[in-house]
């Protein structure tokens, strides 16, 4: 068993926060004295705070850039095809 003290601010985890939930993708956006502020990336993007002391059953993976802007190239342009151009 992990906790979010482990993490770095402004780098993205494969994490699996509870035994059997899916594999989220985060990234540390902010650290405080007892909490971390993080985006989790989904279907959509979402913030929280987690306290540094809150469980993480299993860090997969610390990706490095290159993943990190193969992953960001794919998901910024996939989101584009939810909307359509209104002309």
């Amino acid at each position: 068993m992990y906790s979010y003290a482990l993490l770095e601010k402004g780098c993205y985890y494969l994490i699996e926060e509870k035994e059997g939930s899916p594999v989220a993708l985060i990234r540390v956006m902010l650290e405080s004295d007892h909490c971390l502020f993080i985006t989790r990336y989904g279907e959509t993007e979402m913030t929280e705070w987690k306290r540094k002391s809150d469980p993480i059953f299993e860090i997969i993976e610390l990706l490095d850039d290159k993943a990190v802007k193969e992953w960001e190239s794919s998901y910024y342009s996939n989101e584009d095809a939810y909307y359509e151009d209104e002309d």
